[in-house]
């Protein structure tokens, strides 16, 4: 099976072509949040340098956020409009779940217990924690928006926690002061292989599933909007 990944929920634009866990063509780039210029031209190079086509994919996968609410939105339309074209099965994974899936690429010792985690800014986080027993991911705690110091308490309970995501290099210390038995990897960022992994496990599990950006807490222009209103009624 040839599996088209795209993962935009980032700054990085991520392609890649994947047939049986072995990357065909791989380009993740750091296009600072440019990617409605950058991610066909990237989808065209990953198509020329595999000496490949659309025609010779068989399952799409995209990253469905939380992150970049204008990358996400590119990434799925993306994504659903070959599905539609080219009548192509497609799936859709969160960024937390393609990060526990990257930390379990990294076949690190004893790892149980993975908590992704993406920096919101502010002392804020979308955090998930997910479990790897016989070599098989499971969520335990599902992707959701919260205070660093919330997510500390909620996963205290948890033993040896493995951190990953960009959320690692803003918290750390705070991390290391909660959770003395914790540890980090030094690979935080989104990919898209290990996008592509994700999705093709879904995809065996469970066949297709409803591509729909995954927005943990509403965009900042809305906020902003509502607090004006709100300000206003007053």
């Amino acid at each position: 099976m040839k599996i088209l990944s795209i993962d935009t929920a980032s700054k990085i634009c991520g392609v890649s072509i994947v047939e049986n866990q072995k990357i065909i063509c791989n380009i993740d780039i750091n296009t600072g949040h440019t990617h409605s210029e950058n991610l066909m031209p990237t989808i065209s190079k990953a198509f020329e340098d595999s000496k490949m086509s659309i025609n010779d994919i068989n399952l799409l996968v995209c990253d469905t956020g939380p992150g970049s609410f204008t990358g996400i939105r590119i990434g799925v339309a993306t994504v659903k409009a070959f599905s539609d074209s080219m009548n192509i099965p497609c799936v859709g994974i969160s960024s937390l779940e393609v990060l526990a899936y990257k930390a379990k690429l990294l076949n690190l010792k004893n790892i149980k217990t993975i908590c992704s985690i993406i920096d919101c800014k502010n002392d804020n986080c979308y955090f998930a924690v997910y479990e790897l027993i016989n070599d098989k991911i499971s969520c335990k705690i599902e992707p959701v928006s919260s205070q660093v110091t919330k997510m500390l308490q909620t996963i205290k309970s948890f033993d040896n926690i493995l951190f990953i995501g960009d959320g690692v290099e803003v918290y750390k210390d705070v991390i290391k002061v909660n959770i003395p038995n914790s540890s980090f990897t030094e690979k935080n960022d989104l990919d898209s292989y290990s996008l592509a992994i994700a999705g093709a496990e879904y995809y065996n599990q469970f066949g297709e599933n409803n591509v729909l950006p995954l927005y943990l807490k509403k965009p900042q222009a809305e906020r902003q909007l509502e607090e004006k209103l709100a300000k206003k009624e007053n």
